[in-house]
């Protein structure tokens, strides 16, 4: 087993980008490759850089990947209110991934913490 697959914080970005892939193939055709493409991108960024980063030397180096994920979920954070304000999503599923969506980021900033 590696390091990653026991961290919750990344059985929680598996769950919140599984949920987000979901949202990315219900958006329209002519979305593919745009909003839906980078939700998917930045979805999967944010598990992997845990992943990636629990491979790290350092904890400091660990910390790094953990910022990136968290940026990562910032930015779908955006995609998502940018397809709400399209119509593509109703306001209620934007604001359940708002929440979990802030829900990991507090999650990793206090994994990160437990790295000082």
């Amino acid at each position: 087993m590696f390091r990653f697959e026991s961290l919750d914080i990344w059985k929680l970005a598996i769950e919140y980008g599984g949920k987000l892939y979901d949202i990315a193939d219900c958006l329209p055709q002519k979305e593919m490759y745009g909003l839906s493409s980078q939700l998917r991108r930045a979805a999967v960024s944010i598990s992997n850089n845990i992943a990636e980063g629990s491979g790290a030397n350092t904890n400091k180096d660990f910390s790094c990947f953990l910022d990136i994920s968290i940026k990562s979920t910032l930015e779908t954070v955006n995609i998502l209110y940018f397809a709400f304000l399209r119509k593509y999503i109703n306001e209620a599923k934007q604001k359940e991934l708002y929440e979990e969506a802030e829900r990991l980021i507090r999650k990793i900033r206090a994994f990160k913490n437990t790295l000082k």
